[in-house]
């Protein structure tokens, strides 16, 4: 989003070995980073199985703490129960402000809403199979897939440059999601304050993410969208060259 997320938060993260992928772990951390400091960095899994068995170097490398859980019993998953116990523990024993729960396991929707209940801001982050109630029980939700490098170098006649990832097709659902929002909060002309638009569409659907559909931030992807939105950037009232960007639906011509 843009400057949305301010990064002052004692965090704490817990992950679930067992359902995120361990390449990505650079990436994760390197998100998870834009909201806080990762004060405390846990995961869980039964570190016996040898399908866990690439998470070990990259622990070393980002100073995560391994956490052994033995699965006792089969078709069970100690690996949540013992994540959820460590929540709990760190919520009433660790000043933390918020917590960054990685799993793509739906499990964890109830410890979610628990947590924000006790005023606790939640990052989740998992794969883009993670069930809708873990999603929406997040301040925030995070697809891993988005978190892979979007430039990549080209060999050209005259060295290497950059190039951008295709933008996709907006869905009409996001579209909406734009236009609704707008709406709800626009003044009397219509115009609504960016920052303020990002900041109600994560409340009403926290998986939003402009990364989703090809664009880095929200502004470019709201001009992308020259058939339904216009788009007004004023000066700002100090010091600096910093612009405040507002947004309005196109209204039709008659």
């Amino acid at each position: 989003m843009d400057n949305q997320d301010k990064p002052d938060l004692n965090l704490a993260v817990l992950i679930d070995a067992d359902n995120v992928p361990y390449k990505m772990v650079k990436e994760m951390m390197e998100e998870l980073a834009k909201f806080g400091t990762l004060t405390i960095k846990r995961i869980y899994g039964d570190w016996t199985k040898p399908h866990v068995r690439g998470w070990k170097q990259v622990l070393l490398e980002h100073a995560i703490t391994p956490i052994q859980q033995y699965s006792y019993t089969t078709g069970k998953n100690a690996t949540d129960s013992a994540m959820i116990i460590d929540a709990m523990d760190i919520l009433y024993g660790s000043k933390v402000d918020g917590f960054c729960i990685v799993s793509s396991d739906s499990d964890f929707t109830r410890l979610a809403t628990r947590l924000r209940e006790s005023g606790m801001k939640v990052i989740g982050m998992g794969e883009k199979k993670t069930p809708e109630p873990f999603i929406v029980a997040c301040d925030r939700f995070i697809f891993i897939e988005i978190l892979k490098p979007h430039i990549k170098k080209e060999k050209t006649g005259t060295g290497s440059t950059p190039s951008r990832s295709k933008k996709e097709v907006i869905p009409s659902k996001i579209k909406q999601l734009i236009a609704e929002t707008i709406d709800d909060i626009s003044d009397d002309d219509g115009w609504a304050f960016l920052g303020e638009v990002g900041s109600l569409m994560l409340k009403k659907q926290p998986q939003f993410d402009p990364r989703n559909h090809g664009f880095n931030k929200l502004t470019p992807l709201l001009k992308s969208l020259t058939g339904l939105i216009e788009i007004d950037e004023r000066e700002s009232p100090g010091r600096g060259h910093s612009k405040h960007i507002y947004a309005r639906l196109k209204r039709k011509s008659k």
